[in-house]
């Protein structure tokens, strides 16, 4: 009786560590130097330059200063430079997000004149980011939001969320979930875009 009572506490527990809804623990973090060292590693470029005082337009990407996944500069993403833009939030404990990982690098390679920005959301491990981002060829920038700064003017719906942001700033799609195919990014990113 008590070994059928551990078995079914062990199961429980077991299945509650793999719920996707389980909010991540907050382990300490690696120095600043230590993941400036990781991000140069693993070829992640250095975050883009932006004015802090930039106001949002409307319908745009909030006036949140966010900062470098592995440095300490600071983008306002109101700021991004005014060109079609594909961000997409994502953490390295999300399943989804690992599924769609090939499907991003192979957009980023295909959409000439379209900037892509990660944002590391709601993840607590950026040392595990940079490796997770590096091994996937993720080879754009990539700004850290760990305290869900982004969640209620961005109204995320979970992860991954992806916005197409046009060259006026303003986000014109929004696509939640994972990305199925390099196709379906190609197709959102023309039909939101007008890119291909």
């Amino acid at each position: 009786m008590i070994a059928r009572l551990l078995a079914l506490v062990a199961a429980t527990l077991a299945l509650a560590a793999c719920s996707p809804t389980a909010e991540p623990s907050q382990p300490p973090t690696s120095a600043p130097a230590d993941l400036a060292s990781l991000r140069v590693e693993y070829g992640l470029p250095d975050c883009p330059v932006t004015d802090p005082a930039t106001l949002q337009v409307a319908d745009g990407l909030p006036q949140t200063q966010l900062t470098c996944l592995g440095s300490d500069a600071v983008v306002n993403l109101a700021g991004l430079e005014r060109k079609p833009t594909v961000v997409n939030l994502w953490a390295q404990w999300c399943g989804p997000c690992r599924e769609e990982s090939p499907y991003l690098r192979a957009g980023l390679a295909e959409l000439d004149g379209v900037a892509f920005v990660g944002v590391n959301y709601n993840d607590p491990r950026p040392e595990w980011a940079i490796e997770f981002a590096g091994l996937v060829g993720w080879r754009y920038p990539h700004v850290i939001d760990a305290d869900k700064s982004l969640q209620v003017p961005l109204r995320v719906p979970g992860l991954p969320t992806t916005y197409f942001v046009d060259a006026d700033g303003r986000i014109v799609g929004v696509h939640a979930g994972p990305f199925e195919s390099t196709e379906q990014l190609l197709t959102m990113a023309d039909d939101y875009l007008g890119v291909r």
